[in-house]
Order: C-alpha cells, then sequence, then structure tokens
C-alpha cells in the first residue's frame, strides 16, 4: 500500500481556469525552474503590492529567497503558480511536453501566487500559513479566489485543514477574498496587522459560493462563445481530404444560412497578418512588425485541419481577440495514446491563449436570438428560433436530432455539438442555460457522463428553475465511444437513474422521447397535478389509453368517448366536460378515424380549450406529428404525437418532473457529530484516525521482507478490525455495538457474563454471519447451558461449513427487537462516494431492492431513500407489527453520508445488520475497508478540464 500523501511532482493539481472576464489562465504546482519567471513577476509589482505581499519593499528577491520560494516538497511546503504564455505559440516554441517535469517553464509568464508552510504538524489539527500575490493586471478579476480554491484543495489531500494568515489592515482585496469564500473565518487585530484563521472543511455556505462563483464563470465563458459575430474559418494548409470537406461545408452553410454572422475565411478575406499584426510564422518577425497594420480581431475561430496543424492554428489565434475555437477536426485522444497527448497539448494552447475548446470533431454553434443569430457549423439551414436549447456531443446524433426538431417544428435558440468534449461540456452550457432568457427548456444529448457529480449538482440547480431531459449513450451510461476519457465505474447498473432522478432530470432512452418530452416542455404549461382526463375517438381507445396512463403511474380522471364521425356539437360538449373546472390536471386526446376522413373538430375544439383553461393537453391524431398548425391557437401549441403511447409517456414524464420542482428539496443533512466536541473537532479525530491508519499499514513489512501474506492489506483496502471500526464510527456519532471474538464454549460464556445476558452468538465469518438458516445465528440466548450447547453446535458447523480450521464466533449483547436494514457506501472511481440501503435478508439482495444516492444527500433524499425500497413497508407496521422507529433510521444514514462525503479514504463501509425497533436504531456490526484517497470528479474547485 503506498502512502497517504505521494510525494514527486502533483500532476494532478495542474488545471486551467476561467476569470472573471472570461479569459484562462493554467494553475499548476511551482517548480525550481520557475525561478526566473518569479522574479520578472515581483519586479513587474506595484510598490504597494509589494508591500502588502511582504510587509516590506521588496523591488527583487534576494536569491537565496527565491531558491526557497520555487523549492517545495508538495506536502509540507506547497507553492501554485498561475501562469499565461508570453507570446502566441509560447508553449510549443519552448518545447512543452506532456511530462509535467519537462514543460519548459521559459515562455510563461506568473500571474498569481498562492502558497503555504505548514506550521503545526500534529496529526489532525495540521496547520498552515497561506499567503497570496496576484499581479496587478488582472487584480480584481477573480484570481486570488480562485487560488484560494486550488491551494484548500491541495491541503485537504495533505492533511492540512487550517490556515493562517497575517494581512495588512489595507489589503481589503485579500481580507475579501477569506471572507467571502464561506470558509469558518476568524480574525483579530494584533499590533497592526489581522491575524486571519481559515477552516478548511467544506461548509454549506463555502460549496453555495464556489458553485456560484462556478456558475457565473463559466456561463461567462460560454457566453463569449454564443455572442460572436465575426467568426474566421481556418482550412487546411494542404488540399484534400476530410478537412477540406469540413472547410467547405461552412462555407456552404454560411452562405445558405448567415444569420447575422460575419464570417472570414483565412486565405481568402484576410492573411494572419492582418490578424495580428505581425505573421508568426515567418522567418523575419521584425520586418512584419515594421509594417502598418491595422489588427482585426475576431471573436470566435472554426478549425478543420489535420491534428497538429489545429494546434499551430491556436497558438497563432493568440491576440486576435477569439475566445473559443470550434474543431471540426478528429484525430486526437480516438487515436490513441499520442492522440491523448495531442488533445492535452490543445487544451493547454487554447486555455494559455484565453480560449476555450469545441470539440474536437465538433458539428458546430448555432443560436437562433433574433439580431444576434451565431452561424458556425456545418448546418445548411438552422431550425426555426424557439425555446429549446440543444447540446449534443456525437456529431451523427446532432445531424439526426437537428432534422427532428426542423420535422417536428420544435424551434431551437441554442445548439452546442461538444464532439469529443474534450474542453465544452454539457456542463459548462447548462451553467449558461440558466440565466440565458432565451431558452426555457435543455436538452442534452450525452455520449458520456464524465463527471456525475458535477453534472448532478448543476443539472440539479438548473432543474429547479428550467426542465432538464437527457438522453445517455447505452442503457447504463456505460457507452465509452472513442475519443472519450472517462473514469471506469463499479457503482450499480441502476446509479445513473439515481443520479438523474435525484437531479430532477427527466431521462429520455432515445432521440424520439427527447423530443417527445420537448415538445410538452416547450409548449405546454406544468401540469398542477396527476389527474388525467381521456378523450377519446372510440371505447376501444379509451381503455387503451387507461392502461397507459396507469402504467405510467398517473391517476386516470375523467374520460368521454366520442362515436365515429360525432357532430361539433358532441364534440364540444364532451371537450367542455374535460376542461370543467377541477375537473382533471391534464388531458389526453386521441383521434384514430377507421373509415370516415379526418376531421379538425376535435383539434380546434381541444386546442381553443387548452388555450382558455391553460390546461397541458397532448394529443394522437392520425396524420398529425409535432407541432401542427392544426393544433395552434394564437402562441399556443399542442403537441401531437405518433401514438398515444408516446403522448402518454411524455405527460407522465413532464408530471413526475413538475412535482419535483413543486417540492421542497430539503437541506443538506448535516448531524451533530460526536457528542461533546465540535463538529470540526469530531471530523479532526476521524482524520487523525484514518491518517494513522494507513500510514501504520504502509510501513508494515512486505512478505518479502518476513512478513506473512495476511500482514499485507488487500488489494480493495485495508480491513479495520472491529475496534478501529467503532471509533471510527464513534467520530460521526454512531455507536457500534460491541462484540467479543471466541473460539470454544468457555471463552463464549465469559464473554456473555462480560457483556450481559441475554446474548446472540454468530459465527464470524462473512460467508455465515447472517445466516440463520445455516445455523450461523443465534438469538436471545438467556443462561450458560443454552450458550454452551449451542456455542458447540455452531463450532461443529463451522468446521463443517468453512474451509478454514479452528472457527471463529462472536458473543453481543441482544439489542431491541427491529427490522434488520443495511447501510453501505463505496467509494466509486466514478461517481465518488455512493450511499445505499435496503432491508436485510437474501431476497432483497437477489432482487436488487436497494436505493443510492451520492452525497451531499438532503433531508428529503434520505427520507425519499429509506421509502423508495419495495420493502419499507416493514418499517411502518405491515401486517400489525409495531412502526419501527424511521426517524433514527434515517439518522444513521444521514450520519453515514456525512462521513463518505468527508473522507474519500473510506473506500466501503457496510453497516449489517442496522436493527430498527420502536424506539431507537442499533448498529450491530460493521465492515469498514480504508485506502489512499484519490481525486474525486468533482472536487470543490473551478477547473476546466486538461
Amino acid at each position: 500500500m503506498r502512502l497517504p500523501y505521494p510525494t514527486g511532482y502533483p500532476v494532478e493539481w495542474e488545471a486551467d481556469v476561467v476569470l472573471r472576464d472570461g479569459t484562462t489562465t493554467h494553475v499548476r504546482p511551482i517548480r525550481p525552474e520557475d525561478a526566473d519567471a518569479l522574479q520578472r513577476f515581483q519586479m513587474a509589482q506595484s510598490e504597494r503590492s509589494t508591500y502588502l505581499r511582504f510587509f516590506a519593499a521588496l523591488q527583487r528577491i534576494p536569491d537565496r529567497m527565491l531558491t526557497q520560494l520555487v523549492t517545495v516538497d508538495h506536502v509540507r511546503r506547497v507553492a501554485l503558480v498561475a501562469v499565461r504564455p508570453t507570446g502566441p505559440g509560447a508553449a510549443r516554441e519552448a518545447g512543452r511536453t506532456d511530462e509535467p517535469a519537462a514543460t519548459a517553464a521559459a515562455g510563461e509568464d506568473i500571474v498569481g501566487v498562492a502558497r503555504y508552510d505548514v506550521i503545526d504538524d500534529r496529526p489532525g489539527q495540521r496547520t498552515a500559513e497561506v499567503a497570496f500575490n496576484i499581479a496587478d493586471a488582472i487584480q480584481g478579476q477573480g484570481l486570488g479566489s480562485v487560488l484560494l480554491e486550488h491551494i484548500a484543495a491541495a491541503a485537504r489531500e495533505r492533511g492540512v485543514h487550517r490556515f493562517v494568515a497575517e494581512v495588512l489592515p489595507q489589503n481589503r482585496a485579500m481580507l475579501g477574498v477569506f471572507r467571502e469564500a464561506g470558509y469558518a473565518v476568524e480574525q483579530h487585530l494584533d499590533d497592526g496587522v489581522v491575524t486571519v484563521a481559515v477552516d478548511l472543511d467544506p461548509t454549506d455556505r463555502s460549496r453555495e459560493v464556489m458553485a456560484d462563483r462556478e456558475h457565473r464563470t463559466e456561463a461567462r465563458s460560454m457566453q463569449a462563445l454564443l455572442s460572436a459575430r465575426r467568426v474566421l474559418l481556418v482550412g487546411p494548409a494542404t488540399g484534400g481530404g476530410i478537412d477540406e470537406l469540413l472547410a467547405a461545408r461552412v462555407r456552404e452553410a454560411h452562405a445558405a444560412d448567415p444569420g447575422d454572422t460575419e464570417l472570414l475565411v483565412l486565405g481568402e478575406h484576410l492573411t494572419w497578418a492582418d490578424l495580428t499584426g505581425a505573421d508568426p510564422g515567418a522567418q523575419n518577425q521584425t520586418q512584419n512588425q515594421n509594417q502598418a497594420q491595422t489588427p482585426s480581431t475576431v471573436d470566435l475561430a472554426v478549425v478543420a485541419a489535420p491534428p497538429d496543424e489545429v494546434i499551430d492554428v491556436v497558438g497563432r489565434l493568440r491576440g486576435t481577440g477569439a475566445r473559443g475555437v470550434v474543431v471540426l477536426s478528429a484525430g486526437f485522444a480516438e487515436a490513441g495514446p499520442d492522440g491523448v497527448a495531442r488533445r492535452r497539448e490543445l487544451l493547454r494552447t487554447a486555455h494559455g491563449a484565453g480560449m476555450r475548446v469545441v470539440g474536437p470533431a465538433s458539428y458546430g454553434l448555432l443560436t437562433t436570438v433574433p439580431g444576434a443569430s451565431l452561424r458556425a457549423s456545418l448546418a445548411l439551414t438552422a431550425p426555426r428560433p424557439g425555446r429549446v436549447g440543444l447540446f449534443s456531443q456525437s456529431a451523427p446524433a446532432t445531424v439526426t436530432a437537428v432534422e427532428t426538431v426542423k420535422r417536428r417544428g420544435l424551434g431551437l435558440s441554442t445548439l452546442v455539438s461538444a464532439g469529443h468534449r474534450a474542453d465544452v461540456s454539457g456542463n459548462d452550457v447548462m451553467q449558461y442555460w440558466q440565466d440565458d432568457p432565451h431558452t426555457d427548456v435543455a436538452l442534452l444529448y450525452l455520449e458520456t457522463l464524465g463527471n456525475p457529480r458535477k453534472f448532478s449538482r448543476i443539472a440539479r440547480r438548473l432543474a429547479q428553475v428550467k426542465p432538464v431531459a437527457v438522453v445517455v449513450a447505452g442503457k447504463h451510461g456505460r457507452v465509452v465511444p472513442p475519443g472519450h476519457t472517462v473514469r471506469t465505474t463499479r457503482a450499480p447498473r441502476r446509479m445513473l437513474d439515481e443520479v438523474l432522478r435525484q437531479s430532477g432530470v427527466i431521462r429520455a432512452r432515445n432521440t424520439h422521447q427527447l423530443m417527445d418530452v420537448a415538445q410538452v416542455l416547450a409548449h405546454q404549461p406544468l401540469p398542477s397535478g396527476s389527474r388525467v382526463g381521456i378523450l377519446a375517438g372510440s371505447p376501444s381507445l379509451a381503455a387503451l389509453v387507461t392502461d397507459a396512463v396507469a402504467a405510467a403511474g398517473l391517476t386516470v380522471g375523467a374520460v368521454e368517448s366520442l362515436s365515429p364521425g360525432a357532430p361539433d356539437a358532441e364534440v364540444a360538449a364532451a371537450v367542455d366536460a374535460l376542461y370543467g373546472p377541477d375537473v382533471c390536471d391534464a388531458v389526453v386526446v386521441v383521434s384514430v378515424p377507421v373509415v370516415l376522413p379526418r376531421t379538425d373538430a376535435i383539434a380546434r375544439a381541444v386546442t381553443q380549450a387548452a388555450a382558455r383553461t391553460g390546461r397541458t393537453t397532448v394529443v394522437s391524431a392520425l396524420g398529425l406529428h409535432g407541432l401542427p398548425d392544426e393544433l395552434a391557437d394564437g402562441d399556443v401549441r399542442v403537441p401531437a404525437f405518433s401514438t398515444p403511447e408516446d403522448a402518454v409517456w411524455a405527460l407522465g414524464a413532464v408530471v413526475r418532473y413538475a412535482q419535483w420542482s413543486a417540492q421542497d428539496h430539503g437541506s443538506p443533512v448535516r448531524p451533530p457529530l460526536r457528542e461533546g466536541l465540535s463538529d470540526g473537532a469530531a471530523r479532526a479525530q476521524a482524520r487523525t484516525l484514518v491518517e494513522s491508519l494507513l500510514t501504520e499499514a504502509a510501513q508494515r513489512p512486505t512478505a518479502e521482507e518476513g512478513a506473512t501474506p495476511e500482514g499485507d492489506p488487500p488489494d480493495d483496502g485495508l480491513l479495520l478490525d472491529q475496534t478501529a471500526a467503532a471509533e471510527l464510527l464513534a467520530c460521526y456519532g454512531l455507536t457500534l455495538w460491541r462484540s467479543i471474538s471466541v473460539r470454544t464454549a468457555a471463552e463464549a460464556v465469559a464473554a456473555a457474563d462480560e457483556l450481559g445476558w441475554p446474548v446472540a452468538l454468530k459465527i464470524a465469518a462473512p460467508a455465515l454471519r447472517h445466516r440463520a438458516d445455516l445455523g450461523g445465528v443465534r438469538l436471545d440466548i438467556a443462561d450458560a447451558e443454552d450458550l454452551v450447547e449451542d456455542a458447540e453446535r455452531m463450532l461443529a458447523a463451522a468446521s463443517a461449513l468453512l474451509p478454514a480450521p479452528d472457527p471463529v464466533l462472536e458473543v453481543q449483547a441482544m439489542a431491541p427487537a427491529g427490522v434488520a436494514c443495511v447501510v453501505r457506501s463505496v467509494e466509486d472511481e466514478l461517481f465518488g462516494p455512493v450511499v445505499s440501503f435496503g432491508l436485510a435478508g437474501d431476497a432483497v439482495d437477489l432482487l436488487d431492492d436497494v436505493t443510492h444516492g451520492v452525497p451531499p444527500l438532503t433531508d428529503v433524499d434520505v427520507a425519499r431513500m429509506v421509502r423508495g425500497v419495495r420493502a419499507a413497508p416493514r418499517l411502518f407496521g405491515y401486517q400489525g407489527a409495531p412502526a419501527a422507529d424511521v426517524a433514527a433510521l434515517e439518522d444513521v444514514l444521514a450520519r453515514v453520508s456525512v462521513m463518505a462525503d468527508d473522507l474519500p479514504e473510506l473506500a466501503s463501509l457496510e453497516l449489517y445488520p442496522v436493527a430498527v425497533a420502536e424506539h431507537g436504531a442499533s448498529v450491530l456490526h460493521a465492515t469498514i475497508r480504508l485506502r489512499p484517497a484519490e481525486r474525486r470528479t468533482d472536487a470543490p474547485r473551478r477547473a476546466l478540464q486538461v
């Protein structure tokens, strides 16, 4: 097992970030070769900035001090720098490679520094002194808060959970960064200096602050792309191939439908010299720079070229004003390790130049905002303007979706095709849609879900103000197409559905369903309830729709059947009956004439009634599909579906979303942890214990050094004994009932005398611990004679059933009788912590009657998990049994979720059984494994992919 705190250059701390002005900068750990850049940074700082940082005038850093500042161990002494290339293509000219140690510092300017030095190294109480220095030119752009987030995340990974800093009172900006971060902050003035102490444990407020900042910066970066008016097209440097066809298609599409976009083609309308005032590829730069040039700025670049040329083009775009680049070409991550390296270089070059990347293999960007419509796409014509935003990864899937939108007359506000999603993702676009006044419905077609925790958090926030519907490729969201790099997962196959449901997202199984639900969301009001009225052209159709409504989990309300060829008066009477006050919450209309031709009488009457009452309405009528003019009345359009089942499915999905959006989603569970300690102190105890256990395990001699193989922890983590497990659980207010291991009947009697009668006797082996049917459990043993008899019988049974000799039994005092439950947590590589709940028993596991949640959970989430299992009635007085203490059970589940969220080292936890009695819940056994923590996909810091 490796050490909890790895040494060496922590490449995982490298990240690209977006600042308030929409530009990007690269954050990475400092290296010794940064000495010259750090000296340049210091010499460029104003006298005031220098004084606020060092409390003295320091124009130039002394050599000895400079060496100390750039030499860190990345554990006790950590420094992060924010850097930008010194000029166009500087990173490539400097010979930067994907090996961090070989990345040349030459060609980079430092624009910000954050560092900490540990001053108190006691385990669980590590405290570090922190300091920041931001370049004068970008102060006020949020870099200080970004660096605080990143240095705090690095500190937590190294076991530091408290920062202290000395700040001059006049340094209001730095004091504001600490104060506004949302952490628990203490400060006092002493001898003219403000001493600030910051508790780095995330709080509800700090999470909210980081989420708000993340939202603003990512939305702003997308706004810069989608509001572009001047678009530069860069085709291949040499003719032929797919890239030439892509570039030609962009020109053709712009000629057919230019929108409000000015398309500039490199080599036709202007040259590199026109763009930058100098040709960075020319040999005689001085001669070019002396020419009288007026730079021609662009807002966005569209590139179709071989992969290596794409990277060179992006480097040249620095200084042109471009805020983003749409890469239509492929040939990056899907091309193997070399392609992955090219993709990483593409992102570094683009982010260093202040640009976001859409693609590779993108279909492009479209907006339909009147007067500001963007055309930077392969689509020959754009859909009509509408209130629906569409994000799609796959270019072929984008083509299908766009054509479906056009065919149905749905209308779009925004189209973003991310291709292989190297940078811009659905998360970025959802951040933009949240505040976009032109988008009311968000649709996403995803091939992969690279960061489920972040997706869940952003989607949940968006879904509270606008409906979100998603298609994820593959039934279980586990498809990884070429070009995507996604962490593996061992989470249950239903986990994706649980994540989407927890976030309020509507999951469609295919593009057809995605457009079905969009028709309702975009053109009908949300229903106020689940009562569905049915208007059908025949009794048989009414019966069919009634079954479909019930199967969708909706309530069948009034049902009206029309005779074939019914006169207008009969149609009007039936429609008026359904749309009467408080008759139903939504209406399904089905009209399929068999012999007689279709008339528009039903369509007119239903559309007018829907417009008049505002009642949610869907129609399935022969010959009508999408949003036809026959079902339009002014601004109101009633959606039409191919089949009644499609109409009912879409309505059911919308009803469930309406119910979710109207619910109180609760507040994050924050139970008081260990009695007698503050929550911070309890968490510090847990961290100390975890750290010491892992360090002790890492220092054990290996088998080659003389230890037995059993002395080494297994690959799936360090298994804690019951004493250590009880101590760790106690940090989170969970009491593990004590048990005593015995090997003989006499030892069992002695243990019972110590614990108190009556007792339970169990075989300690996991395979038999809970198997009463195999003789693995005896309960309510009241005296020594019975205990001796049971122990001897169980030892004999264990010897016969188990391969290992000398079986072990456990003696435990009897807990109050109740419903046996199981609470589990697993640290998944993709989803992060996954908490599960179910009732105990083989049938529960075999039938997968388990609910799941991804922390942080709210009290509503916890209640839903408990009530979401099919066997939940057993907790509420099933068949006359006394009701269990569900509140106590929810408290256990809440504490486990907090523990799992706090401790990424918690590889797995199983509380089995948790006996829930009429009063209280008893944790009778715990299986806990620890392993050194890996970085979660949703670290609490703002960062782009690199």
